[in-house]
């Protein structure tokens, strides 16, 4: 069974070893600053085991952003994703955002529209 929840908290160790598995680096040196600042986040819990999340960064107003939604792969193909998509809309919604914007390669078009994200044209510089 696994467990949702909204703002666990995890700690660096969890976050690299989940960024390590899901996305091949070990990410951020600290990801305490960045949850510090979020509207929300979500974890997935096997019993103690961080293994996914997803990061509801904002503008401090009505809009939400949704980032990192990652999944260690032993587990996708479960809808997990899907649960942690939901979950961080809700708490978004619940917090007071009024939009909830979410970029994503094409590859992953069709997860987000399943979530209920529409089309939207949007901008991007690469700044790195």
């Amino acid at each position: 069974m696994i467990d949702i929840v909204n703002d666990p908290l995890p700690t660096d160790a969890a976050l690299s070893a989940l960024w390590l598995a899901a996305w091949g680096d070990a990410g951020p040196a600290s990801f305490q600053p960045i949850l510090q600042r979020s509207l929300a986040h979500v974890g997935a819990y096997d019993g103690e085991r961080l293994v996914g999340f997803v990061n509801v960064a904002w503008d401090g107003g009505i809009h939400a952003f949704i980032l990192d939604t990652c999944v260690d792969p032993a587990y996708r193909r479960q809808g997990l994703a899907t649960r942690l998509v939901q979950a961080a809309t809700e708490a978004a919604r619940a917090r007071g955002a009024q939009w909830l914007h979410v970029d994503f390669e094409p590859h992953l078009t069709a997860f987000y529209r399943g979530c209920g994200f529409a089309e939207t044209a949007a901008g991007l510089i690469a700044l790195g």
